[in-house]
Order: C-alpha cells, then sequence, then structure tokens
C-alpha cells in the first residue's frame, strides 16, 4: 500500500507515458492526458471514496456544508468524464453508516444536498442513459429521501450506458452480515442446501449482486484505508490514494488515476506476463 501511496504522490515513472517520466505527464493538460488513455483498458467498475469535504471547508474558513455543496460539483464532473470514458460502473462512496454519528445539523444538509442532487440531476441522466442504483441499509434514509431514490431507480432502470452506484447508508460489514442472513434465510426455507455456497453464490446476496467487482478504487484526500468500504468486493481491486480533497478532484486528476491503473500489472495471482 505505501509503494501505490508513493505511486500516486510522488509520481514514479509508469507505462503509460512511455520515455517519460510521470513528473512530465503531470505537466500535461486534459486533451494530451485524455489522448495517453487506453480505451481499451479501462477499470469496468470504478468506486471512488469522496473524501475531504470537510477539510477543503476548513481551509478556507467556511462551514463544512460549503465543502459538501463544492463535492457535489465534483461528482457532476466526474460522473460526466466517467460516461463519456465509457466506464460502465461507477459507485460513489457517499455516506457511510458511521456518518450517522456525525452532529444531527451535518446529517440533516447532507440529506437536503441528496434530495436536491437527485432532483437535479434525473434529466441529465436520462439525457445520458446513466442508470441510477443505490445500495446499503437504505431503509435508514429519510423516508422522503428513500421514497425519491426508488423514483430515479425506476425512472432510469432501462438506461444502459452506465451504472452510477450511490453507497447510501453503507458498511462493508453490514453488507456481509446482511448476505449472511439472507443466505441462512433461504437455508432455513431449504431454496439451497450448505453444500450450494461457493464465492458466486455468496455474491449474489450482497448488495452489489449482478455488478462486478470494481477494478479500481480511488480515495481523495490523502486517507489510506478502505474505511469499511466493499470489504468484499475489493479482494482485488487495485488502489489508488491522492492528497487532493474531493471537491478539488476534477477531470485532470481523475485522468492522472486512469493513467496509473493503465500502468500497472493485474496479476491476480498469476506469473507476470511480462
Amino acid at each position: 500500500m505505501k509503494t501505490v501511496f508513493r505511486a500516486a504522490q510522488e509520481h514514479v515513472p509508469h507505462g503509460t507515458c512511455p520515455e517519460r517520466d510521470w513528473k512530465e505527464c503531470e505537466a500535461f493538460g486534459e486533451e494530451k492526458l485524455l489522448s495517453l488513455i487506453d480505451r481499451t483498458q479501462l477499470p469496468k467498475h470504478l468506486a471512488i471514496i469522496m473524501d475531504g469535504n470537510g477539510r477543503w471547508a476548513a481551509k478556507r474558513h467556511l462551514p463544512r456544508i460549503a465543502g459538501h455543496k463544492e463535492g457535489i460539483s465534483a461528482v457532476r464532473e466526474i460522473v460526466t468524464l466517467a460516461r463519456q470514458l465509457g466506464i460502465c460502473y461507477l459507485t460513489l462512496y457517499a455516506f457511510s453508516n458511521e456518518n450517522w454519528n456525525r452532529p444531527t445539523t451535518e446529517v440533516s444538509q447532507l440529506m437536503r444536498l441528496l434530495g436536491l442532487y437527485l432532483k437535479k440531476e434525473l434529466n441529465t441522466l436520462m439525457a445520458d442513459k446513466v442508470r441510477l442504483k443505490a445500495i446499503g441499509q437504505i431503509e435508514r434514509l429519510p423516508k422522503s429521501i428513500a421514497k425519491l431514490l426508488l423514483s430515479v431507480e425506476e425512472q432510469t432502470s432501462q438506461n444502459k450506458e452506465m451504472t452510477l452506484i450511490l453507497a447510501l447508508s453503507y458498511s462493508g460489514r453490514a453488507e456481509i452480515l446482511d448476505a449472511v442472513r439472507n443466505f441462512c434465510g433461504d437455508l432455513q426455507d431449504q431454496k439451497l442446501s450448505l453444500h450450494d455456497l461457493s464465492e458466486t453464490i455468496f455474491s449474489n446476496y450482497l448488495y452489489t449482486t449482478g455488478i462486478p467487482d470494481p477494478d479500481l478504487m480511488i480515495r481523495t484526500s490523502g486517507e489510506i484505508r478502505v474505511s469499511n468500504f466493499f470489504l468484499w468486493q475489493m479482494a482485488y481491486t487495485e488502489l489508488y490514494f491522492t492528497k487532493t480533497l474531493w471537491p478539488d478532484f476534477r477531470r485532470k486528476e481523475f485522468l492522472m488515476a486512469l493513467l496509473d491503473y493503465q500502468g500497472r500489472d493485474r496479476r491476480f495471482g498469476k506469473i507476470s506476463q511480462i
């Protein structure tokens, strides 16, 4: 993990910038970086831990909600670029189970921003043919937000170009426990036997059933941990950490992360072919 962080922060040489070092690639403009992207080697599923909204606001002596509002602008930019590049699945870790422990005022503001985002972005999601899916313990959300989520999910359900997954009231451990409970329920109902259990069968009980495991996980703000996110799904996910705070994570930062990913040798336990 230390090596990955150094790759993201100290810009060691990468295979995606032949005959150039990573520092030189960082100096490129967006158009040049975009030309270096191999669109046949993009992650099919990209997951992002959007971290640093509060610190972004604090650095500017602004209330925390200002950071969350600016974070939504970053969400719009990254979702649009991911869709344009042809990434099939994009998961945004938007609100964790642990976030319920934040001050009531901040939680209420976050829920309000979520509702505004869903209402404002519906037309864009439809125009760009993006399907929305929410995962997590959605029943814990305010009823009005849960109802709005369901409505947007239904209205976008036939969109095929990209699936945008919002992890809300989400916990990796809770997801695994929910999966165990549901599996045991089917076991008691004799819908299957214990001998049927396999990784594939168990995956069908997760919130992400039918969605491939993420190929790449990006975390902003300089924290080097997964924070209870996709604990089952990230068994072989490539990890990319950057000190950039989420509101400042825009198109160029995103392209740099994708180039870093494309410079890696993913072996899945096999011997490298290079």
